[in-house]
Parts: C-alpha cells; sequence; structure tokens
C-alpha cells in the first residue's frame, strides 16, 4: 500500500510504526502549528495520538454510519 501522498515528504520512507511515532506534522497538510494546536486542545502529539483520539472515532463512526440512515 502506498501512502506516500498522505504523508511529508520526509516521512515517506519511514516504517508504519516509526509513522505511528512521529509527530502530527509528518502528515501531508499538518503543519508544525496545527500540531501545537492539537497538542493544547487534544494532548495530541503523534500520529498514532491522532488515529486513537476518541473524538475523532467518534466522529469517524457518525459520519460512517450516518450513510446507513434513512
Amino acid at each position: 500500500m502506498n501512502i506516500n501522498k498522505a504523508l511529508d515528504k520526509a516521512f515517506e520512507s519511514k516504517t508504519l510504526k516509526e509513522i505511528l511515532d512521529a509527530p502530527v506534522s509528518a502528515l501531508a497538510g499538518v503543519s508544525e502549528t496545527d500540531g501545537k494546536l492539537l497538542e493544547e486542545a487534544f494532548g495530541i502529539k503523534t500520529v498514532a495520538d491522532l488515529g486513537k483520539n476518541k473524538y475523532f472515532l467518534w466522529a469517524q463512526s457518525i459520519t460512517n454510519l450516518s450513510a446507513t440512515e434513512e
């Protein structure tokens, strides 16, 4: 699976474990300032923290479930 378009150039050759441990700014389109704001607001420091954040997971689940709502 090629995830390079989702990553900052500096992280394209990293392993998934290294990416999970990386700051959220490793994701394409997320600046260091964005990362600082995420840390201040939600305590998110790494890509793994972002992926496991309950608020983001809730929002994603609600979004996915809304597709099945009549």
